[in-house]
């Protein structure tokens, strides 16, 4: 068969590729990109984890896991092995006064480019993620990533100071009131983005109800069409089988609205490499407890008969 949720991501790089417009960005790596874009994935056609490149599951289901419980430390991350977030963490760490490395001069371009300054940041690294894993001090003060998703989705503070658990809160309104237009959970807190590592990139997403099934809709203000979106495309359909199952409704549609979609200059090649792969058939999510969704554990879930082409490797833009 020809997978669908290969050929829409496709479509898309295709789109930026060829009508894409060239801007600078905030990492002056520059850009192709595009403003106002949705990809719509039914979820009863299978899961939507790419098959033209290798995506880990276990990033995606670790992370998202860690959003639901409202952590915001890389410690959890870590031990699994999960290191996706490290480098906003670690960039913090370097700025600050216990930081005793090299130089940091024009940091994030040098680790991207320079072989000598790369071994350095490997070293210094290293070190970081032991210290967190193993220094609860060191943890808590640098392995912190300010209030990121978890903290919003969980314990969001009103301007009265009441905190609020807008993941709960959605839950039990979708139980109670399943066609309420209000199943909303933002992680975009104005008051709060300059306390963030990284301001949240996937802002905004709604729940909607027909018939016995769940969709959700998520509002990405900033796409990395080559790296970040098919981690986000998975993570949100996730996160739709995991909220239909705490409701006891079945599966509907995942739907990606985006703002700035965009392909780095330094991603192009890798891009075209993987436009010229064919897809397999996707995989299916199996779940293998009733516990609670606040309870869940990544070995808890699986990813059945995933065929995909070799992983294809692509610097990140800090």
């Amino acid at each position: 068969m020809i997978n669908p949720f290969d050929t829409a991501y496709h479509n898309l790089c295709n789109e930026i590729l060829e009508v894409g417009n060239r801007r600078d960005d905030r990492t002056a790596t520059g850009t192709l990109s595009k403003f106002g874009h949705q990809l719509r994935f039914d979820l009863s056609k299978g899961f939507p984890l790419l098959t033209t490149k290798k995506v880990s599951f276990k990033l995606i289901a670790t992370e998202l896991i860690w959003f639901i419980r409202g952590d915001t430390n890389l410690r959890y991350l870590l031990q699994y092995n999960n290191n996706i977030w490290n480098e906003w963490a670690f960039e913090k760490y370097v700025q600050s006064e216990d930081y005793v490395g090299p130089d940091m001069t024009n940091f994030g371009h040098r680790v991207l480019t320079d072989p000598e300054f790369k071994v350095l940041y490997d070293e210094e690294m290293k070190k970081f993620k032991t210290a967190i894993l193993h220094n609860d001090i060191f943890m808590q003060k640098h392995g912190n990533l300010g209030n990121v998703y978890g903290k919003q989705w969980r314990d969001w503070i009103g301007a009265d100071g009441t905190h609020h658990d807008q993941l709960k809160t959605v839950i039990e309104q979708i139980k109670k009131y399943p066609y309420s237009r209000r199943h909303i959970i933002s992680a975009w807190n104005p008051a709060e983005i300059d306390t963030m590592a990284l301001p949240p990139c996937h802002t905004l997403f709604q729940f909607y109800v027909e018939g016995n099934k769940l969709s959700c809709q998520l509002y990405q203000r900033s796409a990395d069409v080559f790296l970040g979106v098919p981690f986000n495309i998975a993570s949100y359909s996730l996160l739709t089988h995991l909220i239909a199952r705490e409701c006891g409704l079945e599966v509907g549609e995942f739907v990606h609205t985006f703002g700035d979609a965009h392909i780095y200059s330094n991603h192009i090649d890798a891009v075209q490499t993987q436009l010229s792969r064919t897809s397999f058939d996707p995989p299916q999510l199996r779940i293998h407890t009733n516990k609670s969704l606040f309870e869940l554990e990544y070995e808890d879930l699986e990813m059945l008969d995933y065929q995909s082409h070799p992983a294809i490797k692509a610097p990140i833009a800090v």
